[in-house]
């Protein structure tokens, strides 16, 4: 049997956003937005469709150079109009008290040729809309703190 090694902390949901991005707005940037107006600073994206006019997203690669051995491509941009199958993510702090977001997706151009991957912040404009749901975690703290392991940064679950 493999080894199970886990960091987890229970919490329960606290208040649910349904969201609506408009023409322009950046998913990113709007997701963020929101969680800020709401006071979330943990939770999740629990999902989102919509449209964009054009999409940026990164894909995980093998590289040799890191700790990890794999890290994420430079951002590929695929021009729109580009429908948003689904989206999801979460919602934590740093260290320093940012709001931070780690969304990714799945898309497919005017083919229905499909994509997937990390959301890149700031390049992503809406095209009609972004139709989402975001859930605030309650009694539970979303940290992102450096991992030894591996090298980064990662989403670390805490107990307040």
């Amino acid at each position: 049997m493999a080894e199970v090694r886990t960091i987890h902390a229970d919490g329960r949901f606290g208040k649910v956003v349904p969201v609506r991005l408009r023409p322009g707005t950046d998913v990113m940037d709007g997701l963020k937005r929101v969680c800020e107006e709401q006071g979330i600073k943990h939770g999740a994206v629990l999902g989102g469709i919509g449209s964009l006019r054009q999409l940026s997203f990164q894909v995980l690669t093998p590289k040799p150079e890191t700790k990890l051995g794999a890290g994420y491509t430079e951002p590929q941009v695929v021009p729109g109009p580009v429908e948003i199958v689904g989206l999801q993510g979460v919602i934590f702090q740093s260290e320093e008290g940012e709001t931070l977001l780690h969304v990714h997706g799945t898309f497919s151009d005017q083919f229905g040729k499909v994509f997937a991957g990390h959301v890149v912040a700031g390049a992503n404009p809406i095209l009609a809309t972004l139709d989402g749901v975001i859930a605030e975690m309650a009694d539970v703290r979303l940290v992102r703190r450096m991992e030894p392991e591996v090298g980064l940064g990662l989403f670390t679950p805490e107990r307040p």
